[in-house]
């Protein structure tokens, strides 16, 4: 037109000027609108409308007092235009400066302007003006009805939005789709109330709306949600003409059984998805989220990377909702680096893609990167969350380096996320981890809301450092309080009666308490009760109890029964079990050791030359032991058997304390020494093959005389380990702390605080 010199009219503008706004070309529109000899109301409303719609309310409100100062006259469209771009920004200030002029205009007694003013103060949360309003107008329609029920569905009062339908039933406004499905959405958040879901039902069918897809869409989720599944596939059944929204109603229904014991049924939501792509459905984002949902529910990887391929064939693999179900379904299946690959595609600004990536190494055991991409999160300045603060606490429990676990606590402090309960139960757990008893318990004061976790870590913390009648008080005070049980406060309990050989009250809580508290039965409670039984020397009611138990096969529990057959001397037993442990972990380097040991304190030299014999036929090679304790903020490492230059000084050191611990004994008329001392000649090479022993030399030199010495182990520290360590907490009067897979060993005063159990 511009080229022919064509000069269009008033209409003809207004229409090339809604074209470029329904395209989004604002700058062009306003170029336009600039030059347009004549204007009307219709211009102002369609520059208007455009800016609210490509969310500028500021430009809009500003085209707004143009048009008003302009003369060129303002309608009901022009004060909805506004209303809208205020309800968009959620500005209720301008906007009820908006209401007034129209108000003052003599507009607003109009149902349309009604309904706009209605909408925004809806929009904006201010579900008191919406009644006000609504009571005092003059003009109402349907349109106004359904604003009302859906302001209340908004604010997420389901009740008070059946009341309003009831209302409408009765006052004679017909129900239709808008209405129907705004209150089916609402009742979908009731918990329990069956009688009002079929009274909608019924209300539908009546209204004869059963058959339209946006009201049984609407049907399908409220029943979902709610756990009528079949209810909710009979009316999926009757809808005709399914559309993705319905399918995405039906398949996240299934996502919701959660942990439900039946994976057949969950595995449906795949047979649907596979009919949606029978009947050319174009999934969306949200269908591809329900069914991978499904697929980490069931554990079917396979069927999940053959739905991230479609995935990447729509082109959604950079939506960080769906990369977040992926990392975990990955995740679980032990596969991190694939989920590694799904983080890497995204764009990561939110904050939950960062925390699925740190929870999947976290759950991979990959602790050391979990707190490097943590880091990397830092310096991309996102606000972390408590749940991400959660993640990288538990790494830091599990690499158990306290310098770190007092920056991340340190961390969560300044950034106020120390206060959310989540955060407060991983600091307890953290420093458990760390043998640091006091922290975690004044974190535990200190957390305001505590819940069943808060409860179960603490009580945890207790048994595990040997403050079992502390651990069962607590319990029974969290009992009391009537706090829902879980596995985490059984398994401590558990622990607290067998350290105290409490045998009768553990297997009664076993058998009668655990299964009322609504939980399965795992195999670290099972291991407890195996471990129970052992202690007080029931080896012959152990076994029984594991080969009854249905995890016969389950190594752990043999561990456990090996441990007390050892400690109460019954090698027979001991060489069985060890056996048996040698076909369920045919290539574990510590069974062939543990055998070759047995065969070995039993005489049975040929035996244990063929274990060894075998185990290096096989490629096996043993796992070195390594203890490291933290100084300085930085780790230091020992290894078993490490006679290398760099350790020399600590080998003196070593040396030195023992001498200097001989010499107290001595002089304080005890014969321990001289019994250890003369049984085993503690030599330079027969010390260096005690790494723990290293590192608790390196602790008791460099920390203030007043500081705990707190060393880790990656193995089981050896018996003439455990009596070193007790004699120098005695001769240096301090409190070592030795944390190996299976114990916490606290040593104080020359006693341990495993009482001679490990």
């Amino acid at each position: 037109m511009l080229r022919a010199a064509y000069r269009p009219g008033l209409f003809l503008r207004n229409n090339l000027l809604a074209l470029y706004c329904r395209c989004g070309d604002m700058r062009h529109a306003r170029l336009l609108f600039d030059g347009m000899p004549r204007r009307d109301a219709v211009s102002w409303n369609t520059l208007i409308a455009g800016y609210s719609g490509l969310g500028s309310p500021r430009l809009a409100l500003d085209a707004f007092r143009s048009a008003r100062a302009s003369g060129d006259g303002v309608d009901r469209f022009t004060f909805a235009a506004a209303l809208a771009s205020c309800a968009r920004e959620g500005n209720w200030r301008n906007g009820r400066v908006v209401h007034g002029l129209a108000v003052v205009s003599g507009l607003a007694r109009t149902a349309f302007l009604t309904n706009s003013v209605i909408d925004m103060y809806a929009k904006c949360g201010m579900i008191d003006e919406v009644r006000l309003l609504f009571d005092r107008a003059e003009e109402r329609d349907e349109a106004s009805w359904n604003l009302l029920l859906s302001a209340y569905v908004r604010m997420g009062w389901p009740e008070v939005a059946v009341n309003v339908l009831v209302w409408m039933h009765r006052s004679g406004v017909k129900l239709d789709s808008f209405a129907l499905g705004g209150i089916l959405k609402a009742c979908s958040e009731l918990g329990d109330s069956e009688d009002v879901r079929r009274m909608l039902h019924g209300c539908v069918v009546k209204v004869g709306l059963d058959l339209d897809v946006f009201v049984g869409s609407a049907m399908v989720d409220m029943y979902a949600k709610n756990g009528g599944l079949e209810e909710a596939i009979k009316v999926f059944d009757c809808i005709p003409n399914q559309n993705v929204v319905v399918y995405n109603a039906m398949i996240a229904g299934f996502a919701r059984l959660g942990n439900d014991p039946c994976p057949e049924i969950r595995i449906e939501a795949v047979m649907l998805f596979s009919n949606m792509l029978k009947k050319r459905i174009k999934p969306s984002k949200f269908t591809f989220k329900s069914v991978l949902e499904v697929c980490n529910l069931t554990n079917a990887v396979r069927c999940g990377r053959q739905i991230h391929a479609h995935v990447i064939l729509s082109g959604l693999q950079a939506d960080e909702f769906i990369a977040s179900v992926l990392i975990n379904l990955y995740s679980k299946a032990r596969s991190v680096n694939d989920s590694l690959r799904c983080f890497d595609m995204t764009l990561k600004e939110d904050v939950f893609i960062w925390t699925s990536m740190i929870t999947a190494f976290v759950q991979n055991e990959h602790f050391e990167k979990a707190l490097y991409l943590f880091r990397e999160l830092l310096y991309t300045r996102k606000e972390t969350d408590q749940f991400t603060i959660s993640s990288v606490m538990s790494a830091c429990a599990a690499l158990s380096v306290p310098t770190t676990c007092k920056q991340i606590h340190c961390h969560a402090v300044k950034t106020g996320l120390d206060q959310f309960t989540v955060s407060g139960n991983s600091q307890i757990a953290m420093y458990r981890n760390i043998g640091d008893l006091k922290a975690s318990k004044l974190i535990f004061e200190q957390i305001s809301c505590l819940d069943t976790f808060s409860w179960s870590a603490m009580i945890l913390s207790y048994a595990v450092h040997g403050y079992e009648s502390k651990a069962l008080e607590l319990f029974e005070k969290m009992k009391n309080l009537g706090v829902m049980m879980n596995e985490i406060a059984s398994l401590a309990v558990l622990i607290a009666c067998s350290h105290q050989g409490l045998a009768d009250e553990g297997l009664r809580y076993y058998e009668n308490t655990i299964p009322d508290d609504g939980f399965s039965l795992d195999v670290k409670l099972k291991a407890c009760m195996v471990d129970l039984l052992g202690r007080v020397g029931k080896l012959a009611d152990a076994e029984d109890f594991i080969m009854s138990s249905g995890s016969e096969n389950d190594p752990i529990l043999w561990h456990a029964l090996l441990r007390a057959c050892r400690v109460h001397g019954d090698k027979e037993r001991c060489t069985k079990i060890g056996e048996k442990l040698m076909e369920l972990e045919p290539f574990s380097a510590s069974s062939y050791v543990m055998l070759y040991n047995l065969y070995m304190d039993a005489g049975k030299i040929s035996l244990a030359m063929r274990t060894r014999g075998l185990m290096r036929e096989r490629g096996i090679t043993n796992e070195a032991g390594i203890s490291w304790t933290d100084f300085g903020g930085s780790i230091h490492n020992f290894i078993d058997g490490d006679n290398s230059c760099s350790h020399n000084t600590i080998h003196t050191t070593l040396e030195e304390l023992l001498v200097r611990v001989k010499q107290k004994t001595e002089h304080g008329g005890t014969n321990i020494w001289e019994l250890e001392f003369q049984s085993r000649k503690l030599s330079e090479s027969s010390i260096s093959r005690h790494g723990e022993l290293l590192a608790v030399a390196f602790g008791l030199t460099t920390l203030p005389s007043v500081a705990p010495v707190r060393v880790m182990k990656n193995q089981r520290i050896s018996w003439e380990s455990h009596e070193t360590l007790k004699l120098l907490s005695e001769g240096e009067n301090r409190e070592i702390t030795v944390r190996d897979p299976t114990h916490f060993h606290h040593f104080t005063r020359g006693s341990c605080s495993c009482r001679g159990y490990w």
